[in-house]
């Protein structure tokens, strides 16, 4: 039977993406598996995984909101702005942090921000990425970005912090494109000193939560009593942040051989519509770039056979 599905995996420390993809192969014998944007290998977290027909969704699931815990510490900089890297600035000065001095720096932080991509990130300039220049030593120019935080929590009951080393827990929702490793920094920059992440685990990503996922042993153990079907999520579940429209009998040819078609009343004010055929997922379909009152596909997803998922 054909596996179609997203799966809500558990990435442990110590791997990488692409690790994770290359097991739940192995795992479900099924080659068409697909992660849903890369967690550094030193993270640990929610990382949603599309098998079979839902890998066509995996880029909206990547642009919906993500929500971390991390740890930052104060007192040094590095190179990967992370604990990985080697130092680069310290500060060995007594410190004394305030959460009200915290409170604000994140207030001052919460909105839209610009964030400059660590050099060891797989951000692309002149096709690229930023950590092949890295490891050869070559400075290049970082475009700056615009990314959306929506909230800053200070974890700790501490009331002030003291020492050379500062440490304190934060949790952040934020939107897609966001470094975590960088918004550290620029917390320590805002206190006036050298700053980075030392630990991070990604406890949200969409829909898809901490308490909702599996690790890759467990994902085995499921293989082998052939109930991984019972942790799969439906195509639809994956575009649920879009709006539904349920088609009519004599649309389906049309929709399903992706023709240009009258605007949907939908679209009037949503980029994009999801059309079904018995709440399953035909195609989606956007406002057309150049004839106002049409509207084009953007993927199609054809009609569920009775073996999928």
């Amino acid at each position: 039977m054909a596996i179609n599905g997203i799966l809500p995996l558990w990435k442990e420390r110590g791997m990488t993406s692409h690790d994770c993809v290359f097991k739940l192969r192995k795992i479900l014998k099924t080659k068409k598996v697909g992660h849903t944007g890369t967690l550094d290998p030193e993270v640990d977290g929610v990382l949603p995984i599309c098998i079979g027909n839902t890998t066509k969704v995996a880029e909206y699931i990547t642009d919906q909101g993500k929500s971390y815990e991390a740890e930052v510490t104060i007192g040094y900089s590095t190179e990967t702005e992370d604990a990985t890297g080697e130092l680069v600035t310290s500060d060995d000065s007594e410190k004394h942090i305030t959460k009200e001095q915290l409170l604000e720096v994140f207030e001052g932080l919460t909105g839209e921000i610009v964030q400059i991509p660590p050099m060891y990130s797989a951000v692309k300039v002149n096709g690229k990425k930023l950590y092949e220049y890295a490891r050869q030593g070559i400075a290049v120019e970082r475009p700056s970005r615009i990314v959306r935080i929506d909230a800053i929590e200070l974890m700790d009951d501490q009331q002030e912090w003291h020492g050379q080393r500062v440490k304190f827990n934060i949790r952040i929702r934020c939107g897609k494109g966001t470094y975590i490793r960088t918004l550290a920094v620029q917390i320590g920059q805002a206190l006036g000193y050298p700053a980075h992440m030392s630990r991070l685990t990604r406890t949200q990503s969409g829909k898809f939560r901490r308490e909702d996922c599996v690790t890759l042993a467990e994902v085995a153990e499921l293989a082998q009593n052939e109930r991984v079907n019972t942790i799969l999520k439906p195509l639809s579940y994956g575009l649920s942040v879009f709006p539904f429209a349920e088609i009519e009998e004599k649309d389906i040819f049309a929709i399903q051989n992706g023709q240009v078609l009258k605007r949907h009343s939908i679209l009037e004010e949503q980029e994009f519509v999801v059309f079904t055929v018995k709440g399953n997922p035909l195609a989606l379909y956007k406002r057309h770039p150049e004839k106002a009152d049409k509207m084009k596909p953007e993927k199609m997803f054809g009609i569920p056979t009775t073996d999928e998922v």
